[in-house]
């Protein structure tokens, strides 16, 4: 009989997240928000056997095919863990000085991970379906939203910032959302008639995507910089919404504009020819047989843009554009690591979040048009 486990993804992911509850901080311990803090592993912070016991079980479970034991018992690890951080930090804070810090370190973000992949993993095996994995993703969001409503993450140090920046934060946080709706929608009115262009014309098609690739290899902080000089001769300001905002339209145009001709390419000729000779006009053509087959590309491109939007609208923080990238830089300005965690984790939230539910739409319009 082989030693080897069947699921090998699961034994390596199960296998990292013991090395990295044992080799790694579970918690960091600081006088002040400023100075490294000194390590802290789970068994001295919290409780190690029952995180222990299920690292055991889902590792027993590599070895069988049983992706719905695996789901429930990583998820709820993932649930344990957030609990555990925030009892720790309840539990050290009691006894150390109002200005100490509690903050998360790698043997608890490497643990959430690799257990968060492993829910990936089952949820695949298993087929879920995009409700499926809606529900799966409300179910292990439910109870730590509730830990956090109770107050028991409150003593971490990232709670503790969000806390002294919370009314900035909002304004950040929506600033932020406004800035990629806003270019995303700019994009998609400039980029689909471009793709529509290289669709229709082959001759344009190589200029348009040579132009739009040579666009994609400007690093978004030259890009930036490229611009202050030109809006500033406009007087449209070298800094700020302006320059943020037409550099995240021009890195999204070619995604935008190659998902969109690539799949009216596509489109069986056949089907245009039949479409053709029962006498529809080539509006009609468009609007009911060549958009609804090339809608699933043109959303994979959506999806692209508005996750690549969401990243560059970090940077553009830098430039005045404000958004959660304030956060970012200002906490590297600070050394101050839990400042820089406020803004990236609701950066990497708000990426996921709106990667699930384009990819969602997408299913239920290849659902409904099935």
């Amino acid at each position: 009989m082989s030693l080897a486990p069947r699921n090998k993804v699961l034994a390596v992911l199960t296998l990292a997240a013991i090395a990295s509850c044992l080799g790694a901080a579970f918690v960091t311990q600081a006088p002040n928000r400023l100075i490294s803090g000194a390590p802290l592993m789970l068994w001295q912070a919290a409780d190690f056997w029952l995180p222990l016991a299920m690292a055991i079980a889902l590792l027993a479970l590599s070895y069988a095919k049983q992706a719905i034991a695996t789901l429930i018992i990583a998820g709820l690890g993932f649930v344990l863990i957030a609990y555990e951080a925030g009892h720790a930090g309840a539990t050290l804070m009691a006894a150390l000085p109002p200005a100490a810090r509690i903050a998360l370190g790698f043997g608890f973000w490497g643990p959430m991970f690799c257990l968060a992949m492993i829910v990936v993993d089952a949820l695949q095996r298993l087929r879920a379906r995009a409700i499926t994995r809606l529900l799966v993703a409300l179910t292990l969001a439910a109870p730590i939203a509730a830990m956090a409503w109770a107050g028991l993450f409150d003593h971490l140090s990232i709670a503790r910032e969000y806390t002294s920046h919370r009314d900035v934060f909002g304004i950040e946080f929506a600033r932020h959302c406004l800035l990629v709706l806003v270019a995303v929608v700019l994009a998609l009115a400039i980029g689909a008639p471009l793709g529509l262009l290289a669709a229709r014309r082959a001759k344009a098609k190589t200029a348009l995507f040579s132009t739009l690739n040579l666009l994609q290899t400007i690093p978004s902080v030259a890009l930036f910089g490229l611009l202050i000089a030109p809006l500033s001769a406009l007087g449209l300001g070298g800094i700020g919404t302006a320059p943020a905002l037409i550099a995240l339209v021009l890195y999204s145009l070619l995604p935008v504009a190659r998902n969109l001709e690539a799949g009216l390419a596509g489109i069986d000729p056949a089907v245009v020819d039949a479409a053709r000779g029962m006498g529809l006009t080539p509006r009609q053509i468009f609007w009911r047989i060549e958009l609804p087959l090339g809608m699933p590309a043109f959303l994979a491109g959506l999806r692209i843009v508005t996750v690549q939007a969401i990243g560059l609208a970090a940077v553009a923080a830098l430039i005045g554009a404000g958004g959660l990238g304030t956060f970012i830089f200002q906490g590297i300005g600070q050394y101050a690591i839990d400042l820089v965690l406020l803004g990236a984790i609701p950066t990497i939230l708000l990426a996921l979040a709106a990667d699930f539910a384009l990819s969602l739409a997408a299913a239920l319009f290849e659902r409904t048009t099935s």
